[in-house]
């Protein structure tokens, strides 16, 4: 059984400036195990990059794995601001 949080880790943590400031949420729901990117603002952009291509290759290889008998990952990037 992979681990898909440390995969998710290890190819966002070099691309980011708050490394610190990084924390993943996992979130059980019906159809999907949910994992809540939470960066930094200014790391939010470097993630997703231009025109949504990183976040896209981060989302293809996550979304390769298969398990069975396990629900299907899904990848959000939290950017709710808190001001």
């Amino acid at each position: 059984m992979p681990n898909i949080e440390a995969l998710i880790r290890t190819m966002v943590e070099p691309i980011i400036q708050y490394p610190e400031e990084f924390n993943i949420n996992i979130v059980d729901t019906d159809d999907f195990k949910e994992f809540h990117l939470e960066l930094h603002p200014e790391d939010i952009g470097r993630v997703i990059g231009r025109k949504g291509r990183v976040i896209r290759a981060v989302r293809t290889i996550v979304y390769s794995i298969r398990n069975r008998n396990e629900k299907r990952p899904r990848i959000v990037v939290n950017d709710n601001v808190e001001e």
